[in-house]
């Protein structure tokens, strides 16, 4: 297939069109930069602002994979935050979709979050039949993304995926979870000997073999998807396989969880202790029933993520 993959610069983005190249696609890499250190990808230096650069690389292009967007930040300087994520996440998103159109393209598949859902779960796994309940001005705009997406495509020959992943983690992951891998990695104590709570999360390879089935496969056609890996580990087991995957010896404290939480709120970092110890369970089901395995369980992806980070910060 000839496949364009906006994002190609990103966490994602290089892991999959390796992976895209590998399998025989030609693939085109939409970088804001113009740079991309993948083999086998033509780069196409282009904003996802810049119509005409755009409308001349769809030509001939049979599926589009989105993942370009404003991320979600700590420390959001914008003065309006949720119009700069809209403008990005959700507007920016239509008028590419709308170029996929006119350009005659089969396939567009959106990666939306699964914030859409909610920041956390109590005792029900989110699935597809899941309400949307968006918990962050990021996943909101990633929700009117999605809900534009499908008035835009109803009855339309264009066909529509969209895939809601929790956190994607790897060795070059950003944000939070590369700050507990520089954590962990140091060896300094940690306080989550007590917390156990059940966090699903996506190792980059299970998403990625996932996308790849998602551009091709007949049914994923007008299909959301919830994608993760198999099993469920606690903030407690995360930091611990990542401490074996580096040969680190992983010290966790028993601090009351209540201590944790309120430690968080009095430094304004109250979301954080959601994600450090609150539950996020999610459903793979449908994924699953497309043909879609894991080929990596949790416990294997997080050591092979701690074994693969100290010999990549010695770059």
């Amino acid at each position: 297939m000839k496949i364009l993959v906006t994002g190609a610069n990103g966490f994602i983005g290089r892991a999959l069109c390796r992976a895209l190249v590998a399998q025989g696609d030609e693939v085109l890499g939409v970088t804001r930069s113009g740079r991309l250190d993948v083999a086998g990808v033509e780069v196409i230096h282009a904003d996802l602002d810049a119509a005409a650069p755009l409308r001349e690389a769809l030509q001939g292009v049979e599926c589009v994979v989105h993942l370009a967007g404003r991320a979600h930040l700590l420390a959001d300087t914008a003065q309006d935050p949720l119009a700069e994520f809209r403008a990005v996440n959700c507007d920016a998103t239509l008028r590419l979709a709308q170029l996929a159109r006119e350009a005659g393209c089969k396939r567009f598949v959106f990666m939306s979050s699964i914030g859409v859902n909610g920041s956390h779960t109590d005792g029900q796994a989110f699935s597809e039949s899941s309400p949307a309940v968006p918990h962050a001005d990021y996943a909101q705009s990633k929700l009117e993304a999605e809900q534009g997406l499908w008035r835009m495509l109803e009855g339309d020959p264009m066909e529509l995926v969209i895939i809601r992943p929790p956190l994607v983690y790897g060795v070059d992951a950003p944000g939070n979870f590369r700050r507990l891998l520089k954590l962990v990695s140091s060896g300094a104590p940690l306080p989550f000997a007590l917390v156990n709570n059940q966090r699903t999360m996506v190792a980059l390879e299970n998403l990625v073999d996932f996308v790849q089935l998602a551009c091709r496969h007949p049914q994923a056609a007008n299909q959301l998807y919830l994608v993760a890996d198999d099993q469920s580990v606690s903030t407690r087991e995360i930091v611990e396989h990542l401490a074996v995957g580096m040969s680190r010896r992983c010290i966790n404290l028993p601090v009351p969880v209540f201590l944790l939480r309120w430690t968080l709120a009095a430094i304004g970092r109250k979301s954080l202790h959601t994600q450090l110890c609150g539950s996020l369970v999610v459903a793979n089901h449908k994924a699953r029933a497309l043909g879609w395995a894991p080929r990596l369980t949790a416990r294997d992806a997080l050591i092979a993520t701690g074994r693969g980070y100290l010999p990549a910060q010695r770059q």
